[in-house]
Formats: structure tokens, sequence, C-alpha cells
């Protein structure tokens, strides 16, 4: 039976991942793992690096992020949201190129339109690139 890691940061997780793509890749493949994910906190940095790195290795590259959620509009810049919603993280995995290239605009958005001490987003963004 196989078994896929869906939710693993890497050094472009700041201050939270430790993995580096090449070793997390060889990892994967010595416990002969089909696919395996990315999902650094708020960003698509390492992405690239880390579908090289799959490919060249025989496996399934799936590309994802950890989406910081503001708690109200990306825009506004207050700790809680309606009825005392707060922020939270929500794992994204891109199914196809058309998943990538929204996560890749959703990764934007948040640091162009959303950044609050980190890159969010929002349901209304979500739904636009979705």
């Amino acid at each position: 039976m196989s078994y896929v890691h869906l939710h693993n940061h890497t050094e472009y997780s700041l201050l939270d991942g430790a993995n580096k793509i090449k070793k997390m890749v060889a990892k994967a493949v010595e416990y002969q793992m089909p696919a395996l994910a990315i999902t650094d906190h708020g960003n698509m940095f390492g992405a690239l690096e880390f579908y090289k790195a799959c490919k060249s290795a025989g496996i399934k590259p799936i590309i994802g992020m950890e989406a910081y959620m503001a708690p109200g509009a990306r825009t506004d810049r207050k700790a809680t949201g309606v009825n005392g919603r707060t922020a939270y993280h929500l794992v994204l995995l891109a199914k196809n190129n058309r998943g990538y290239q929204n996560l890749m605009k959703l990764s934007s958005t948040a640091f162009i339109d959303g950044f609050y001490y980190k890159p969010r987003i929002d349901w209304e963004s979500l739904k636009q690139h979705s």
C-alpha cells in the first residue's frame, strides 16, 4: 500500500520548515512514495525547484500552499473578523496546471493585497481563483 505526504514544509516556510527539497524528495524515493506534495506557508517560492527534483527522481510532484486565511477581508487589518472569527491556515493543492496557476495568483494576491504580518488571502480571493 502506498503512502503520500500531502502536507510538507521546506526551507521556504520561514521559521517553520527545515526540509531541504532534494533531501525530502530523496526520502520519498527511499520510502517508495509514488508522489509528494509541497505546502509551504503562504508562498510558492520552492514550487519550480520541487517540481524539477520530483520529476528527475521519477515521482509525481503535487504543488500546494498552506494559505494564511484572513479572519475577514484580506485588506482588513484587524486581528478578528465578523463574529470574532480569527485567522487560520488552509492547505490548498493543485490538481492540474490550471490549479497551479490559481495558486500562483493566490500567492501574489496574498503578498500584494493581503499582507498584514503574513501574506493572507480571504474567501473572496479563494472563490475568484478556484
